[in-house]
């Protein structure tokens, strides 16, 4: 069963809670003893996730996006701060939410608030929408009497995590709708288009190259299968989404993209970025590193940071200091990265240089994306030109024969 404990050092008068996977309280029980702790309390967690409030078949059209969250976080944080109870914030903030799942989720919350259950257990029940990440801050934000503050932090983690993430969406979307476009006229010429081009071909029985009966085949094949070729282009989509969620899919992803030219730029300092943002936000919480290492793992995408971070934890327990070893990671984090994180450890102000170092990687990205579609244009010309004139030599080479047969 997964329970959510607190325990008291009668040696040295500290207080620890968290969360923790156990048979029994008496395997609690044990394990905290050997730590130096005793046992305070504990509640079983295991059954509350699926306790939450029940969502209609249309709720799922109305995610809790980003934005939300950090609305919501922010709110919170000012309300709170103020002096106003937990539960009249929440209810205040579903108020004035517009998305209809995330009114349900906030007004579920409120309930089990009323009902005593803590904060961040209430959280734990939304694991969509409130991650480790969030959850953790929160709890110990409880356990140390400070939410308000580390709202405040998890507000400006939500804004700077917002900020990236648009910046590196908003520069994708250019050669998006490009491609998708593309695909859409192609599509579209060879149903409609091409047909009348090359009917003339077929009445003359001309002798045609490869490529020009390769497109003729292509058009017959889009015109008699409408149904096949949209389908497909579906089943092709939601297939590549399926592979994508998979653990091979994700490794393949990850390893294409840390190794792709231009591509592997943009990965590496949105994850540095991220990683030195997250890092520095939770051990300014109060987290432990080892802890702050695991939720890490589980909060970066890319396959090889989460492996590199997961190796982390085990090397940390041995006693080897971060830095050390992320320098033995250089494919994935750029020298700046343990260099900077060796300076914090001799300084004891690692939070401090991480946060200066996230705000670095963050202008690196925003730079990288507003040059991104300067770069992507000539590569996008190139590959339209190569189209339009493959399409064009097809076309017009039987044409010029056949006109010249005529003469």
């Amino acid at each position: 069963m997964k329970v959510f404990y607190t325990a008291k050092s009668y040696s040295t008068n500290e207080t620890k809670s968290g969360q923790l996977s156990v048979k029994d309280e008496r395997d609690l029980a044990i394990q905290l003893r050997s730590e130096g702790f005793i046992l305070t309390s504990f509640k079983e967690l295991e059954e509350e996730k699926k306790d939450g409030i029940k969502a209609s078949f249309f709720d799922r059209f109305y995610k809790v996006s980003l934005k939300d969250k950090l609305m919501f976080t922010r709110n919170l944080g000012v309300m709170v701060a103020s002096g106003l109870p937990l539960s009249k914030a929440i209810s205040n903030l579903a108020e004035q939410t517009q998305n209809k799942n995330f009114i349900k989720i906030l007004n579920g919350i409120q309930e089990e608030l009323q009902k005593g259950v803590p904060f961040a257990d209430c959280l734990t029940k939304y694991p969509e929408v409130f991650n480790e990440l969030f959850v953790n801050m929160v709890r110990v934000g409880e356990s140390s009497g400070n939410l308000e503050e580390i709202l405040v932090i998890l507000a400006l983690q939500l804004e700077k995590e917002h900020e990236l993430m648009s910046k590196v969406k908003g520069a994708m979307m250019y050669p998006m709708v490009i491609i998708i476009a593309m695909i859409g006229v192609g599509i579209l010429m060879m149903m409609y288009v091409v047909p009348q081009i090359t009917g003339v071909f077929k009445d003359m029985n001309a002798d045609l190259p490869a490529q020009t009966k390769f497109i003729i085949a292509a058009s017959d094949f889009f015109q008699n299968n409408p149904l096949m070729v949209f389908g497909g282009l579906i089943i092709f989509g939601l297939g590549i989404k399926f592979i994508l969620g998979t653990g091979s899919g994700k490794k393949l992803l990850g390893l294409i993209s840390i190794n792709t030219p231009f591509i592997k730029n943009i990965v590496t300092k949105v994850n540095c970025a991220r990683f030195s943002r997250i890092y520095s936000s939770l051990i300014r919480s109060g987290v432990s590193v080892v802890e702050t290492l695991k939720i890490l793992s589980r909060t970066l995408t890319n396959h090889y940071y989460k492996v590199a971070l997961e190796k982390a934890v085990e090397e940390i327990q041995k006693g080897i200091p971060l830095s050390k070893i992320i320098y033995n990671e250089k494919k994935i984090f750029p020298i700046l990265v343990p260099q900077m994180i060796e300076v914090g450890e001799e300084t004891g102000k690692t939070e401090v240089i991480l946060q200066k170092l996230a705000e670095f990687y963050e202008e690196e990205v925003n730079q990288l994306t507003k040059n991104l579609s300067s770069i992507i244009e000539p590569v996008i010309m190139i590959i339209i030109g190569s189209a339009v004139g493959f399409f064009a030599v097809s076309i017009l080479q039987p044409m010029y024969s056949v006109m010249q047969n005529i003469k």
